[in-house]
């Protein structure tokens, strides 16, 4: 009988060089756990629940049912989708016009006002917030004191519920346009210059190669910032929250400000968790819609 002969060190499974690989990854998923996942799971347990007193008591779904029922909730969601149905297609129309300009060879200094128009970007949310509740101030705001040289009457930008939604638009639009306007230039530097050439060959004009050229070719850049600006907008908390306080009359309250309230205000946190799962709930189902609509064979 004779004994088999161990097998060589190189043939050995290397046991420690399969798992080095998930050591590496373990911080990260232990970080993800704790930050994410345990908050997520802990917030869904919340919104089983109802405080009342520093106390909470198992209510089921009763949160859930309380949203369909609380017309301050749909003021805020009626808000939100009147700022992303207006909104948004305003400021991705202007970001499209923006990073065509920003592509044309015909622009002298393109890195210059490509920079100039990406700066609102890094600008901090509430510092610009601030600045524009005092440009927009009724009584010594920068812009009604231009609007009185031109004999114009004071515009009540934050203190009449559609001025008031008009003031918050701006704003938006001027902090987000040139970061979208570069998401789709740099898309835009992708589409083949031979075929602006073709359709040069072919008659087409300016705003035939746009249509036919342009479009098609920025259609993913499209989508993807279609989604992260519907996804900011149901999100909506800082802008609103410096520039007017959610008013006048709830005219600005949005879901993220309505859910800051009765979580920090009320210290309601199972209904604002409930409103925290229902808001996931509907950026989930816009997003799908996108995706559907906007999507195409890419």
């Amino acid at each position: 009988m004779t004994l088999a002969k161990p097998l060589p060190a190189a043939a050995r499974p290397r046991r420690r060089g399969r798992t080095a690989p998930y050591l590496f990854v373990l911080p990260a998923l232990l970080l993800f756990a704790a930050f994410k996942l345990y908050p997520i799971g802990w917030s869904f347990l919340l919104s089983l629940h109802r405080t009342t007193g520093g106390t909470e008591t198992f209510v089921g779904l009763d949160n859930y049912a309380r949203l369909i029922d609380d017309p301050l909730l749909w003021t805020a969601l009626r808000n939100t989708l009147v700022i992303l149905a207006v909104q948004v297609p305003l400021m991705l129309a202007l970001a499209t016009g923006l990073a065509v300009a920003l592509d044309s060879r015909l622009l002298k200094g393109r890195p210059l006002f490509r920079l100039g128009f990406f700066l609102p970007m890094v600008t901090g949310l509430v510092a610009y917030g601030i600045v524009f509740s005092v440009l927009l101030n009724k009584d010594y705001g920068l812009v009604n004191w231009l609007l009185g040289h031109v004999g114009a009457d004071p515009v009540p930008w934050l203190t009449d519920g559609t001025w008031a939604r008009i003031s918050l638009g701006l704003a938006l639009t001027w902090h987000y346009t040139g970061y979208n306007a570069v998401i789709l230039l740099a898309r835009l530097q992708t589409v083949p210059r031979e075929l602006y050439d073709a359709a040069a060959v072919d008659g087409a004009g300016a705003l035939t190669a746009f249509r036919h050229v342009t479009l098609p070719g920025l259609r993913p850049a499209l989508l993807l910032t279609t989604v992260l600006s519907t996804i900011g907008t149901l999100q909506l908390f800082d802008e609103p929250t410096v520039l007017t306080g959610g008013g006048p009359d709830n005219a600005t309250l949005t879901l993220g400000m309505y859910l800051y309230r009765n979580a920090f205000t009320y210290f309601d946190f199972g209904y604002a968790s409930a409103v925290a799962y229902a808001l996931t709930l509907l950026i989930g189902l816009l997003g799908l819609l996108q995706f559907r609509l906007l999507g195409g064979k890419q």
